[in-house]
């Protein structure tokens, strides 16, 4: 019985001491980089509305645990600390494995090193130590008062949780005041493939054809009809140049083909008969997009040396090799950088350049040499972006301090109009829609005006990755899932143009 007796109490004692070191080097490694963690908990989905508060109450919590677990006649007290902190670190993980839609903050320290699936486990293996270590103390109080008592700490404690979630994502994701108008039946005579992988994306296309990239294969161009039969595959011919890619993309825009890396930065250029690659530009005018116009110049744009706010330019890579940015058009609302961040799409039958902003409710047109034409607006009601930087002086780095409010997040455009997935709930729309499928907005831009909205399914409950429009077609890549369909409305005329 002895023996028993001090075995418990050195369990208890030890496992005291596991948590008392864990806490205390977690607390001291996230005060030590304090900025960090607090740019790390605004990126989060579940706490970004709460970033503030709980960055000092988690370190605050962490020490005062240490502090009951540390002393005999409080460390029952911190056992059932411990145990419900825990709890809610792995309810966290696991709420952030399942229903996040994006990597949410690491809680620093040795668990950086840590996977999140290995997080869970050495979270819950904490909780089984305090658990078993609660139940091993000696207390007067009857074993059922135990259980009970140990699973409404249970339950307040995941609970906590998922109303931090609900409600830090009705926050970030708020229902906006604007109205959109749904067609009856505006798209018809589906058409579906799988892929034989989830790498591929949408390159390019003509009348005809999709031409698909391949991320893991980025030589690789594979070619469908818009019945959705595979053409043929071919393998771009490059010539033997020592490069280190970084960002490798192809862009097909037929009777041409072009291989661009902004971070060589290199744009290599040929024909799709013999998809023969030419190196055309190697300066150093280093871009992180880039669509092509002609045969010899396309749009980029690029982190500008003088602001370091992003900048579109015309990049020339004919006998004359050139880039001449414009300063002008990107309007800085915050920070010039994560503001204005946005897809850049060239309009073949209109010749123009649009630029839709991500984080607010505006795009721009203008005509190849970035002269702007116009101005305009989606229908939603974000006019400023909701983004929020941090600089990391330890890092000489500025970052977004917390996810911002996505607005606009894929955009297409064909002829006189402009196709926008939108982030954001409108007025009137009912919620199931919105987990059953993606919301496209069209835009007249020739009228200026928004003109209806119609709906792509997702796939095996996933959004689609990507979208392009040709003539009354939508194609659109989720995964390995491609899919053509056709719009069949009055409200949508491709051809007037």
């Amino acid at each position: 019985m002895k023996l028993a007796a001090s075995f418990k109490s050195h369990f208890i004692y030890v496992v005291a001491l596991l948590h008392i070191v864990l806490y205390l080097y977690a607390a001291v490694t996230k005060l030590l980089d304090f900025e960090n963690f607090q740019v790390q908990l605004g990126q989060s989905p579940l706490l970004s509305a709460y970033a503030s508060p709980v960055s000092y109450m988690v370190p605050i919590v962490e020490l005062l645990i240490s502090c009951l677990l540390l002393l005999p006649k409080y460390r029952y007290i911190g056992l059932y600390g411990s145990f419900s902190l825990m709890l809610m670190f792995s309810a966290y993980i696991f709420i952030m494995l399942h229903f996040s839609p994006f990597t949410p903050c690491s809680c620093g320290g040795i668990l950086e090193e840590m996977n999140w699936e290995q997080h869970l486990i050495f979270n819950l293996i904490f909780v089984m130590l305090s658990l078993s270590a609660l139940f091993l103390s000696k207390r007067n109080s009857p074993v059922k008062i135990r259980l009970a008592t140990t699973a409404t700490v249970a339950l307040l404690s995941i609970c906590t949780i998922i109303i931090l979630y609900i409600s830090s994502e009705n926050t970030i994701h708020h229902r906006n005041n604007f109205i959109r108008r749904f067609p009856k039946h505006p798209t018809t005579d589906k058409i579906a493939i799988e892929l034989p992988y989830a790498s591929y994306f949408i390159a390019g296309y003509d009348n005809k054809h999709i031409y698909l990239g391949n991320k893991t294969a980025p030589l690789l161009v594979t070619i469908y009809d818009l019945k959705l039969k595979k053409i043929k595959e071919v393998r771009i011919n490059m010539p033997r140049i020592d490069f280190k890619y970084k960002a490798p993309r192809l862009s097909v825009k037929p009777p041409y083909f072009y291989f661009t890396d902004g971070t060589v930065p290199c744009v290599f250029t040929g024909d799709t008969l013999t998809w023969k690659a030419t190196l055309k530009s190697n300066t150093k005018d280093y871009f992180n997009a880039f669509v092509p116009t002609n045969k010899h110049s396309g749009i980029v744009r690029a982190v500008s040396s003088k602001t370091k706010q992003n900048v579109l330019g015309v990049l020339w890579f004919g006998e004359e090799k050139k880039l001449i940015l414009n300063h002008n058009l990107l309007k800085k609302q915050v920070d010039g950088l994560f503001d204005t961040s946005g897809q850049l799409l060239f309009n073949e039958q209109t010749n123009q350049i649009i630029y839709t902003y991500f984080y607010r409710n505006q795009f721009l047109i203008t005509n190849p040499k970035l002269t702007l034409i116009k101005t305009g607006k989606t229908i939603d009601t974000i006019t400023k972006a909701q983004v929020k930087v941090a600089k990391i002086k330890s890092k000489n780095e500025t970052v977004l301090a917390k996810q911002p409010l996505l607005v606009n997040r894929l955009m297409a455009s064909y002829g006189n109009y402009l196709f926008v997935n939108s982030a954001l709930m409108g007025k009137h729309e009912p919620k199931i829609m919105w987990d059953k499928a993606s919301i496209i907005d069209v835009y007249n831009l020739k009228d200026n005006t928004y003109a209806f909205s119609f709906y792509i399914y997702n796939k095996q409950d996933t959004t689609m990755d990507e979208f392009i429009v040709i003539n009354d077609y939508v194609v659109n890549l989720n995964g390995k899932h491609l899919t053509i369909e056709r719009i069949k409305t009055d409200y949508y005329q491709p051809w007037q143009y």
